[in-house]
């Protein structure tokens, strides 16, 4: 994303889009709070993507460069924070955990664009299930390394492929050890840890797109409807099923 607009004002906003729908890449000189109510979103970043439930919001630091993409009919939640004002204490892009008290509150404050005592007060209530929502590691880096982003693009265009890496190895003229240790450096995971969060993140697309569990799970690579159900329910606190 080397082309971005500069919005100093990060806003507290509410904004609905489309399937398929986009928010350019642009960079804020806050902190933002970014929540699907409604859909799936994809926040992208210099450093990979994070795709999120409404189980979870993303927390984007000031100066983060970044885009979103809508999936499924998308109402976005948008909270801005000073930059002084950093309940998570993070400086890089998380997915937080979003509890349903959570969920009411930013609902109700961005409901909400007076400031006013009261408004303040749910402000102080909001720190606080903040820095008490569990953090997750869930997004799919960028691969830096030629030999990675190739192995990305194989998995990527067929997420349901069952080849081994040293399949995938012989595919692209590298061995398995060699790719493992790549990716590794390049990541910060295992191969199986990174096709598993990109069959995951394909899985909330599918989702957001009205396609039924089962037709998901054959899709992403899954064995059968119930081992999916149950690594979805483990990333992301809820079946695939609901909303």
């Amino acid at each position: 994303m080397q082309e971005f607009r500069h919005e100093p004002v990060a806003p507290t906003t509410t904004r609905v889009l489309g399937h398929g729908g986009l928010i350019d890449a642009h960079v804020h000189d806050q902190h933002q709070l970014v929540y699907a109510r409604r859909g799936v979103v994809s926040v992208t970043t210099d450093a990979g993507v994070w795709v999120t439930p409404g189980s979870q919001a993303i927390w984007v630091p000031a100066g983060t460069v970044h885009a979103h993409r809508a999936y499924g009919e998308l109402e976005l939640r948008f909270v801005g924070l000073p930059v002084e004002d950093n309940p998570l204490g993070l400086a890089q892009p998380t997915v937080v955990t979003v509890s349903p008290l959570l969920r009411e509150i930013i609902v109700a404050y961005t409901a909400r664009t007076a400031e006013t005592a009261a408004r303040s007060r749910l402000r102080a209530v909001l720190f606080d299930e903040l820095r008490a929502a569990p953090g997750q590691a869930i997004h799919v880096p960028t691969a830096t390394h030629p030999l990675v982003r190739r192995l990305g693009e194989l998995l990527d265009a067929d997420p349901a492929a069952d080849r081994t890496l040293a399949q995938f190895g012989r595919a692209i003229g590298a061995s398995d050890r060699t790719l493992s240790r790549l990716i590794r450096a390049d990541l910060g995971m295992t191969f199986p840890q990174w096709r598993t969060q990109l069959r995951l993140h394909r899985a909330l697309v599918l989702l957001a797109e009205g396609a039924p569990v089962t037709e998901v799970a054959h899709r992403c690579g899954w064995s059968s409807a119930s081992t999916f159900i149950d690594v979805f329910r483990r990333a992301f606190g809820r079946t695939p099923g609901s909303r």
